[in-house]
């Protein structure tokens, strides 16, 4: 059984990023693809909790169901959230990361750097060329 998880969409590169870097770290993640796999209802419900973030920051507003479903509506409960994105996984934002050291949205994806439990194994540059750590597996000042 993996020590870390990760709710994963791999049309995303702060996603793939975040997942290349528990890699380089020498783990090997669960790998949930969350649009095919959608987490329970409780599951979400206790990531939201586990993060120490209101439900409403594990939503993306920039999918088109956000503004369709007018999720942007204070008055909507996180039972009325939860509905939405269980019924639409893409509005999940994603990574979310679970490990021993705890659970995070990793966006930016070098979030995950603050609860992996094993330092990085080498360099790691972001695919769109920002480096990130350096050769020693050091983060890089700024990332």
């Amino acid at each position: 059984m993996a020590d870390i998880t990760i709710y994963h969409n791999p049309q995303c590169g702060t996603s793939r990023n975040t997942l290349a870097l528990i890699r380089n770290s020498g783990a090997e993640p669960e790998v949930i693809a969350y649009l095919q796999t959608p987490p329970s209802r409780e599951t979400l419900a206790q990531l939201a909790a586990q993060t120490g973030q209101p439900l409403r920051a594990l939503i993306r507003s920039k999918e088109k169901h956000y503004a369709e479903l007018q999720l942007d509506n204070p008055a909507l409960t996180d039972e009325q959230l939860l509905d939405a994105m269980l019924a639409h996984p893409i509005l999940i934002n994603r990574p979310i990361v679970v490990t021993p050291l705890g659970t995070r949205l990793c966006r930016p994806s070098e979030a995950v750097l603050d609860i992996l439990p094993a330092p990085q194994q080498g360099a790691f540059t972001k695919e769109d060329g920002e480096p990130v750590i350096n050769d020693k597996g050091e983060r890089v000042a700024g990332a």
